[in-house]
């Protein structure tokens, strides 16, 4: 008798133990799952309060913006079998797809809100609406997009690839749309002086630095992997030196905010414009997602759907910058920091919610690879 009150008491501690046990291990879960989510807020919020002094912001971002993008391409080298990546670049009609995806749709959706929100002249600023229109032109994201498909187990190459030529079509496409979308007669393009004609400085910008952060490391990754396979598999998986990309991703996210809040770039915006700014850009991210899976469910296998998921949605800023200095010459100082902000809160939200896309596109991915297995060991 006395035993089975001993249980009983037991049970009923244990019982009221497991609820509180549940919510700590779901918390441990997500914080372990969604650690880069976590450490980059904590990284904009030490940006916000501590920054690089102005002197060396310029130095900071050179040496930034080219080591943290080529450790990334040379860990995608390094880790993305190169078959597979050659297999991945014959799929032409998938380029074009997600291409135009990258391009078309997000330009085209972004002009519109801003053409539907733009209704008042002395509602939103002109430079944050122009700001949008730029980030809808911009290619795909250079390095995290890759690193989020790889974690909802989609097709990494094809990620990898998409953003390649992307970044290599970017100098010719996003300058021809963003001149376009800026040529009318609209009340908020208005401050935006005209162009230069010539973009020779544009394309040996852009293209000098894609080859020392891109195409070199990537290249160097695949000769690595080719000759030093084992040693690079175990240097890879064993000692994880894949997640070297993950922190390099996140020092340069936070280069970017460490520089806007150093310019005092948010101190121009008044409430109601960051509002607009921050609601506009989850909306975009969410329309373009959706988009994506949408347009790709009905024809592609589910590691390509996560790859165009992860590919259409995400924007690289490092292409902003150089144009809207060649483009928009002349502009001032000012407006050019306000022109820059709606990219770079974007970074942050792309980064926090294609991080939590990654849950349910894996448990997608996981639950579908299951049936597949489970209906090949029927038929066998």
């Amino acid at each position: 008798m006395a035993n089975t009150l001993r249980e009983e008491h037991a049970q009923e501690k244990e019982d009221v133990r497991s609820p509180i046990s549940n919510i700590i291990s779901s918390i441990a879960w997500f914080a372990s799952d969604q650690w880069f989510m976590i450490t980059l807020l904590l990284l904009i919020l030490v940006a916000s309060q501590v920054q690089v002094p102005s002197q060396q912001q310029a130095t900071k971002e050179t040496v930034i913006k080219y080591a943290t993008v080529a450790v990334i391409f040379l860990i995608n080298g390094c880790t993305v079998s190169t078959q597979i990546l050659v297999q991945t670049l014959k799929r032409w009609y998938i380029h074009i797809f997600v291409q135009a995806l990258c391009f078309l749709l997000t330009s085209i959706t972004t002009f519109a809100v801003v053409q539907a929100t733009a209704t008042n002249q002395n509602a939103i600023d002109a430079a944050l609406l122009n700001g949008f229109v730029l980030m809808g032109c911009l290619p795909t994201a250079l390095s995290f997009n890759t690193n989020m498909t790889k974690k909802a187990n989609g097709n990494a190459a094809l990620t990898l690839t998409e953003s390649v030529l992307g970044s290599v079509m970017a100098p010719a496409i996003s300058t021809v749309l963003m001149t376009t979308y800026s040529s009318g007669n609209f009340w908020y393009a208005g401050i935006l002086p005209q162009g230069s004609t010539s973009y020779g400085a544009l394309y040996k910008k852009v293209f000098q630095q894609l080859g020392l952060t891109l195409f070199l490391p990537l290249a160097v990754g695949q000769l690595l992997q080719y000759f030093l396979p084992e040693k690079t598999r175990q240097a890879m998986t064993t000692w994880k030196g894949s997640k070297l990309a993950s922190f390099a991703l996140l020092a340069l996210i936070w280069s970017a905010y460490d520089g806007a809040f150093s310019a005092d770039s948010f101190a121009t915006l008044d409430t109601k414009n960051i509002v607009y700014l921050v609601f506009v850009n989850i909306g975009l991210f969410l329309i373009w997602i959706a988009c994506a899976l949408l347009l790709s469910v009905p024809w592609l296998s589910q590691e390509d759907c996560i790859a165009v998921a992860f590919c259409v949605p995400t924007k690289t800023p490092a292409l902003g910058i150089p144009l809207v200095t060649i483009i928009f010459e002349g502009l001032s100082s000012t407006d050019a920091a306000k022109l820059y902000i709606p990219m770079i809160v974007y970074q942050c939200i792309q980064t926090c919610l294609a991080s939590l896309a990654t849950i349910p596109l894996k448990r997608w991915q996981a639950r579908t690879a299951r049936g597949s297995s489970s209906s090949n060991e029927t038929i066998s």
